[in-house]
């Protein structure tokens, strides 16, 4: 809603695309267009043929999304249109959701993660669980959202999470457990410069492993 608002100010003409009409971004007064339809790569690349916009923003809209954008993006259609992706690239989205290159993006910075694995089975994931030392961290890999992610103190445990984790997506990512840690965010805005404003910090009233 913000960012909608933010364009309407900036004398932006904007169209939005999202079946819920219960959302504040979806009242009269927001989008000059609203389409209320699934965020899915046949539905948007409908929206984008009719519509032909110059840029699409992909990060406001969590998980849904972020997966059609990449889609959407390996298939061609964002070229094709000639739609400029607004805001965070697209090749950062996956180097965010693709732990092993996020380890390796955080890795080059000179910052230190989790020990972890990227695994395609559940042998593998036994195997790297084995290794790692339980308890671990078991996520979907490709998912921002947190989608078929638990703690796992043991080999039965383990299995059930990563049975459960490759119904969202096919690879599952086993991280050392940092359940207990303190947590620290920092919220920071750069803009097209690399102006940096570290906004605000907090520490979560909650140790890593509740949220």
């Amino acid at each position: 809603s913000q960012a909608i608002k933010a364009l309407r100010e900036s004398g932006v003409y904007s169209i939005v695309i999202n079946p819920n009409i219960a959302t504040v971004q979806t009242s009269s007064g927001y989008a000059d267009r609203v389409y209320f339809l699934p965020v899915t790569p046949e539905f948007v690349t409908e929206v984008i043929k009719r519509e032909r916009p110059d840029g699409i923003l992909c990060t406001f809209g969590g998980q849904t999304a972020l997966n059609c954008s990449v889609k959407l993006n390996e298939q061609g259609v964002f070229q094709k249109y000639n739609v400029r992706v607004l805001g965070t690239p697209i090749q950062a989205i996956i180097t965010t959701e693709d732990r092993e290159l996020f380890a390796k993006a955080v890795d080059h910075c000179g910052y230190k993660v989790a020990e972890s694995s990227c695994c395609c089975s559940v042998e593998e994931a036994v195997e790297a669980a084995r290794q790692i030392g339980y308890p671990v961290l078991v996520r979907a890999a490709f998912a921002l959202g947190g989608l078929g992610s638990g703690f796992a103190s043991d080999e039965q445990e383990l299995k059930a999470l990563v049975n459960q984790a490759f119904v969202n997506s096919p690879q599952v990512i086993v991280d050392k457990s940092l359940k207990g840690w303190k947590e620290l965010e920092y919220e920071v805005v750069r803009d097209a410069s690399n102006n940096c404003i570290t906004v605000c910090n907090m520490e979560n009233f909650d140790p890593m492993g509740i949220h």
